[in-house]
Order: C-alpha cells, then sequence, then structure tokens
C-alpha cells in the first residue's frame, strides 16, 4: 500500500467554496469508478480556508503516469475536470498546467 499526499487551492470566493463541497457531496459515479479502477483504494479530501490537501492510499497497479492515460481518455472524468477548474486554482510554484502537486513527506513518527 502506497500513501501520496497532494495540495491544491480553491478560488477564495466562499459561493465558489460552497458549490465546490456542494459537488463532493454527490461526486458522479464514473468518477468514483474511474478513481477506484485506477488502483486508488482511499482517497480523502480535507479544506483548510482555500487549501485543499488530499490523502490517496493506492495499491501496487496504481501510477500517476497511468492515471493521466486513463483520465485522458474518459470524457466523464474530462468534463468532471473541466467544472472543477472552475473552482480550483493551482498552489504556488506549480508547474503551468499542473492542478494537484504532490507533496513531499518531512516527518514520520514511525521512522
Amino acid at each position: 500500500m502506497n500513501r501520496y499526499c497532494l495540495a491544491l487551492d480553491l478560488k477564495d470566493d466562499a459561493g465558489l467554496i460552497a458549490e465546490y463541497e456542494n459537488h463532493h457531496q454527490e461526486v458522479w459515479p464514473p468518477i468514483i469508478e474511474s478513481i477506484q479502477n485506477s488502483g486508488i483504494v482511499a482517497l480523502q479530501i480535507y479544506r483548510f480556508d482555500t487549501r485543499l490537501f488530499m490523502i490517496m492510499e493506492t495499491d501496487d497497479s496504481f501510477s500517476f503516469e497511468r492515471k493521466a492515460k486513463m483520465d485522458a481518455e474518459n470524457s466523464k472524468v474530462q468534463e468532471w475536470e473541466d467544472l472543477m477548474w472552475n473552482y480550483q486554482q493551482p498552489v504556488k510554484n506549480a508547474l503551468k498546467g499542473e492542478k494537484w502537486v504532490l507533496m513531499d513527506k518531512i516527518f514520520d513518527l514511525n521512522t
């Protein structure tokens, strides 16, 4: 089992943030299916103010490259991503076109 932590920011607008959270109370079934089919076995998103933090746990079949390819070939995922981009903005220093950015683990109590 692998764990990845990623960050992304929301636009600083209370109405948009509320809409974004509402969308995540009823995520479209094809999006859930796509997540599960990619090897992600657990996924949570947390929010503080405009900062989003995602924790993903994956099986050994998961890779970011494979997930990106699957997403690019799935019209529903592309529709969802386009909708979500209305609410999201890249974090400082993200690469051009990059949404969720992988965070570096800097401490682990168990190691």
